[in-house]
């Protein structure tokens, strides 16, 4: 049997999909805040509505915290492999120590049960917030470096903590693959992550920043999760990057799909740095920090990743970055116009 961490998520769920189309049927660790009807709606977009409730009702659902071990030992109870897509994302550092207890010690629990259980394989969903570029390279690729002098951000510490614990399990004999996602992109989720570059364009946006970085569409971090999983490659890492591009094209393909205008002014340095100040002054009143320190110089860097390796290794073709915004645009005018609907009535 397979159990998936994260399935309520961006990632999680297209991977339920995926599985379930092939005619298995995964066991899903939830929280109990989670809204597992999500995973119904993401289903929606891809396939009829009694199909999806149809595959939807073939989940086996269990609750329970990556850190709680009675619960996560009896989830384990028959698996054979395991998805590792849960994580917490913030950038708020009120929430550093949960950020360490959900990313390192959750992923610690994970990998120690796959090494109890001799569990098949483990294939855990990272970041490229881990990966640095080498010395002398134009484009960072999975022979990297992590460089702890660095200015990292906790999120990015603790992604690279919960590799090491992967790795750990691989040293203990368990086949393992990491895959390292860019920025994904994927509808459903418009209030949160990349979902908000839908919803905050259609209300209008004024300011961009320039940064260049890796994209990627959900479907095909899904795809090569299965495609990896299901290969017989073990302890292997992947960068799994569509394209380079800077959020300035991003915000403009969004805009033009939405017909609505693009950001006209760029962000500057000092703006951020101004923003961060802001925050540490309302933080005191209790409103959430989402700016760090850093970023008034890390939103500016550009970064360029190389996909040579998993496109090589699977033969693998990533779907165009355009076409995947162009898809989530489809599905967030549906959702729009249900919002107008509900409105009116």
């Amino acid at each position: 049997m397979i159990l998936v961490t994260g399935g309520t998520g961006l990632v999680g769920s297209h991977l339920l999909l995926n599985l379930l189309t092939e005619g298995k049927k995964p066991r899903v660790l939830y929280r109990g805040t989670s809204d597992i009807e999500a995973v119904k709606k993401i289903f929606s977009y891809y396939i009829p509505a009694e199909e999806a409730q149809f595959l939807f009702g073939q989940i086996e659902w269990k609750e329970a915290a990556l850190t709680d071990i009675p619960a996560l030992t009896e989830a384990f109870e028959g698996i054979k492999k395991v998805y590792h897509c849960a994580a917490l994302v913030s950038f708020d550092p009120a929430d550093n120590e949960a950020l360490r207890k959900t990313n390192i010690e959750g992923t610690a629990n994970i990998a120690n049960l796959c090494i109890s259980l001799s569990i098949e394989k483990l294939c855990y969903i990272s970041s490229i917030a881990t990966m640095g570029l080498t010395v002398g390279e134009k484009f960072i690729t999975e022979n990297f470096t992590w460089l702890p002098e660095k200015d990292h951000s906790e999120y990015a510490i603790s992604k690279h903590g919960a590799e090491m614990e992967i790795w750990r399990g691989s040293q203990e004999g368990i086949p393992v693959v990491i895959l390292n996602p860019g920025v994904i992109l994927g509808p459903g989720f418009w209030n949160k992550g990349t979902g908000q570059i839908f919803s905050r364009i259609d209300k209008g946006l004024n300011y961009y920043f320039p940064k260049t970085t890796g994209f990627v569409g959900v479907k095909d971090v899904a795809n090569l999760a299965v495609i990896a999983m299901d290969s017989s490659l073990s302890n292997e890492q992947f960068i799994v990057v569509s394209q380079n591009l800077s959020f300035a094209n991003i915000l403009r393909m969004v805009a033009e799909k939405l017909e609505k205008d693009p950001p006209q002014k760029k962000l500057k340095p000092w703006m951020i740095y101004t923003g961060w100040l802001l925050q540490q002054v309302t933080s005191i009143f209790g409103k959430k920090r989402k700016i760090r320190k850093g970023d008034h110089i890390s939103l500016f860097e550009n970064s360029f990743y190389s996909n040579e390796k998993v496109k090589n290794t699977f033969d693998y073709s990533f779907q165009p970055i355009e076409e995947v915004i162009t898809e989530i645009v489809e599905a967030y005018k549906k959702d729009r116009q249900g919002f107008e609907l509900g409105a009116k009535n």
